[in-house]
């Protein structure tokens, strides 16, 4: 398994501002500096005292550290909103014991969830956190591992399971009360389906699809 690679200056295309080319290439290199592996074994340093829960998943690694709680598109490009975007940016935590940029994908929840709802009240803190680095060689090319927290510590304070993502929906969406999974009665996912049917092809291409196999 590999490091992380270091963060490293922007390319000249997105600075001051990012233009519609220069976004997706700073979403791609969101997803793939970040946790990039370049010498294999060296994150085995991490799970000393990890209690993290294995998850079966591809290629991971139980890791515990410290570091601070950053917005990854910020660290990047310089364009750094207040509150690290306040909900509306992929969040990452800039370990201190290599500065390496951890791009962390995931929470402790099994249901889609991801991990800026229990990393953004840390913004720009110290934090300690429990989890597993996941990813394999042999299906992702660049070697890529992601951070899934499960569990977080701040400043003084106990360990916390990362699991706030669902409170966090059902505070934003307080009509979307009921049984089943939220992305079930998400106003989001429902209006989309609505627009472009479950097929994202449209309403038509769904009655077609249904007609045909069932």
């Amino acid at each position: 398994m590999m490091t992380m690679m270091k963060r490293t200056a922007p390319p000249p295309c997105l600075r001051p501002m990012l233009a519609a080319g220069c976004l997706a290439f700073a979403l791609l290199a969101a997803l793939a500096m970040p946790a990039l592996a370049q010498d294999g074994g060296a994150e085995g340093a991490f799970a000393e005292g990890s209690q993290a829960e294995s998850w079966g998943l591809l290629g991971e690694e139980k890791a515990r550290f410290a570091g601070t709680v950053v917005d990854i598109l910020c660290e990047l490009t310089g364009d750094c909103p207040a509150n690290c975007g306040g909900g509306t940016r992929q969040l990452g935590i800039l370990r201190e014991a290599d500065d390496r940029l951890i791009l962390v994908s995931k929470n402790g929840q099994p249901a889609f969830n991801g991990a800026v709802a229990d990393l953004l009240p840390h913004c720009g803190d110290r934090i300690e956190v429990d989890g597993l680095l996941v990813g394999d060689a042999t299906i992702t090319p660049t070697d890529a591992k992601f951070f899934q927290v499960q569990r977080i510590r701040g400043a003084g304070g106990d360990w916390q399971k990362a699991n706030r993502w669902t409170k966090v929906w059902a505070e934003k969406h307080p009509d979307a009360k009921g049984e089943g999974p939220w992305f079930r009665r998400d106003p989001r996912v429902l209006r989309q389906i609505e627009e472009e049917g479950y097929l994202g092809l449209g309403p038509a291409a769904d009655a077609k699809f249904i007609a045909e196999t069932y």
